[in-house]
């Protein structure tokens, strides 16, 4: 009995000791579990959630460019395009070699996939064809199981509906470069394209929004099996530039007459730009996808320059079209006035030097309005010595000329005003008698833009207002920019209405240079002045044998210029004009502002407000009704 009570105790007290164990087993046990679950629960579901939940950027919708009337000029058209995440393909080379049995893709496009995932990192998607038709889409879907690491997605693909006429102006979106990208992740984004030029550039930031997030839940060979969660996207602006896309057109069409040239016209008391053209152009849709080598090296080659956009960033003479200036700084500074007349006999002396005036016989005995209204370089010569070059250049600064004007593209040039000290800070040297001479008429160092010279012309007919040229009417939040208060110049009124008298006869005198080129309309009628800019200077030895420009070789010919404004009474629309290697501004560039003022005073932007971009409907029907009219055309 003693025995088996023994045996009990030895028994219970074995089971007691492992019956604790196992309680404290279950104990630390329960607390593991309480530890995970509860205290470390966050961190492990976000664990577990990253093994079945991918977390995908959103690129943003890039805002819209419309024209003064809600016009489309730049858009977004849905792209399908097939991608790749190369972390998630053993063999990413094999896997685009069987992409490429199903659908055409070029080896140039393989090697770049493959450079691009070696240079970042291997989770971030790798764009390998857009544009894909939907067979394309179709095809890969059903073979996505043998393609490790592919997906499709929907995009959207930059269009251009104007195409050339708008080229310069809107410019184009390009992939970003390594150097882009910084610190913004959505840069990064496969495809993901941003402005290069024009609008497209300068407002970048404003027009590519803000990317988003979706969390997207895959099965364990990574094929997407729903949505889960999403954080939208911030789509970019929509912006309404002050164009007006049918006059742009019909201007870019008049200018495709010529070789090269360009042209802006712009309202001379707002500074709204109504058009900006450069030819020859460009489409910039080619810019949107793979452009191919040769379509590139022919633009680069191209002798008209179709990717420079000549009216804000070509820099030329102004010519005669600058004999406003040097008049103006002489009736201020005193030196001339409406009474004041010089006999020109076709040329000037000034110690051993001959400055010939173009017409080889002289003017004979000419004023202000005579000197403008013919052209006559002697004039301006022999004053231009009494006036000196410190003031032609600071009235010349006066009227926009030698600096840049905070235009809304990048690409515009400054262009150069020259003066004493200029010359002495740039060679080190003194200012020259005979340097003045030719800077009266616009030659010498002097360097305009069409832009600057349309700038200058609505200064001098709009009453000495300070205005300067725009594209853009609205800030980001909607709010309409004030254009309407510009400074005075503090320049005489008198001495305008001089100036102003002169340009009316160029065009509309009997004498006139550019009397061939009269707008008959009544009410339409306009004034200018033309401009020839030398780009070679004739030898002695050619003029003897009676060699004319034109008949040089087309580089080496003059450039043609005229500055007009309309309608002659009550100015509002401001053209400037540059014919490259055109000959005479009376023969090529006056002929070519007279149609495109024409047909600016015809269709009248100045008369329809601007629309408000970011309440506009741009479904309207209304929009059917600023078509430009084909007879309207110049």
């Amino acid at each position: 009995m003693s025995n088996d009570q023994d045996n009990s105790k030895v028994f219970t007290r074995r089971a007691f000791v492992i019956g604790g164990i196992q309680g404290a087993l279950l104990g630390v046990l329960g607390s593991r579990l309480v530890w995970l679950q509860v205290v470390e629960g966050r961190k492990y579901k976000t664990l577990s959630d990253n093994n079945r939940i991918n977390l995908k950027m959103l690129a943003p919708s890039r805002g819209e460019i419309l024209d003064r009337y809600g016009v489309p000029l730049a858009v977004n058209d849905q792209n399908f395009r097939v991608l790749i995440i190369p972390e998630r393909s053993e063999d990413l080379e094999g896997t685009l070699r069987r992409l490429q049995k199903l659908v055409e893709l070029e080896e140039n496009s393989i090697k770049k996939v493959l450079e691009t995932a070696s240079k970042t990192a291997k989770f971030i998607p790798v764009e390998i064809k857009d544009n894909l038709s939907w067979d394309d889409v179709a095809t890969i879907e059903v073979n996505i199981p043998d393609l490790p690491g592919l997906s499709i997605d929907v995009g959207e693909r930059r269009t251009y509906p104007q195409k050339e006429a708008v080229a310069h102006v809107i410019g184009y979106v390009g992939a970003v470069n390594q150097s882009e990208i910084g610190q913004e992740k959505m840069l990064s984004l496969p495809g993901f394209r941003i402005g290069k030029t024009g609008i497209e550039k300068n407002f970048d930031k404003r027009l590519r929004g803000k990317a988003g997030t979706a969390s997207i839940e895959v099965n364990v060979v990574g094929r997407q099996v729903r949505e889960i969660g999403r954080d939208p996207t911030k789509d970019g602006q929509r912006m309404a530039l002050s164009l007006d896309s049918g006059l742009q057109q019909a201007v870019q069409e008049r200018l495709g007459q010529e070789r090269s040239a360009s042209a802006v016209i712009m309202d001379a008391h707002t500074g709204a730009v109504y058009a900006l053209a450069s030819s020859p152009s460009f489409d910039p849709n080619i810019f949107t996808t793979s452009l191919p080598a040769d379509v590139w090296e022919g633009l680069l080659a191209d002798p008209g320059h179709p990717l420079t956009n000549k009216a804000v960033a070509g820099q030329y003479p102004p010519g005669s079209t600058f004999k406003m200036v040097t008049a103006l700084a002489g009736l201020e500074a005193g030196i001339l006035d409406v009474k004041t007349s010089v006999y020109c006999p076709g040329h000037f002396e000034l110690g051993r030097d001959r400055f010939h005036c173009w017409k080889s016989g002289g003017h004979g005995t000419v004023n202000i309005f005579s000197a403008l209204a013919e052209s006559c370089d002697v004039y301006f010569y022999k004053l231009s010595l009494e006036i000196g070059i410190d003031k032609i250049a600071e009235m010349a600064h006066r009227l926009g000329l030698g600096q840049e004007l905070g235009f809304d593209l990048t690409e515009e040039r400054p262009g150069l005003m020259p003066d004493k000290d200029w010359k002495r800070g740039y060679f080190g040297k003194s200012w020259q008698p005979g340097e003045t001479v030719v800077a009266s008429i616009g030659q010498g160092y002097i360097l305009s833009t069409p832009l600057q010279l349309a700038v200058m012309t609505s200064r001098l007919v709009n009453g000495g207002k300070a205005v300067l040229p725009w594209l853009v009417a609205h800030d980001e939040f909607g709010n309409k920019k004030d254009r309407t208060q510009w400074p005075a110049m503090n320049i005489n009124q008198d001495f305008l209405k001089l100036v102003k008298e002169g340009m009316d006869r160029v065009v509309n005198h009997p004498t006139g240079t550019a009397r061939a080129s009269q707008i008959k309309q009544e009410g339409m009628q306009m004034g200018g002045k033309t401009g020839t800019a030398q780009v070679k200077r004739i030898s002695m030895a050619q003029r003897a044998a009676g060699i004319k420009n034109e008949e040089l070789p087309w580089k080496y010919r003059h450039h043609a210029l005229f500055v007009g404004y309309a309608p002659i009474d009550n100015p509002r629309y401001v053209a400037s004009v540059v014919v490259e290697h055109g000959g005479g501004g009376s023969s090529s560039a006056a002929p070519l502002a007279s149609d495109i003022l024409l047909a600016a005073q015809r269709r009248a932007p100045a008369n329809k407000p601007i629309i408000n971009p970011l309440t506009f409907d741009k479904d309207k029907k209304e929009l059917q009704t600023v078509v430009f009219n084909k007879k309207e055309q110049p």
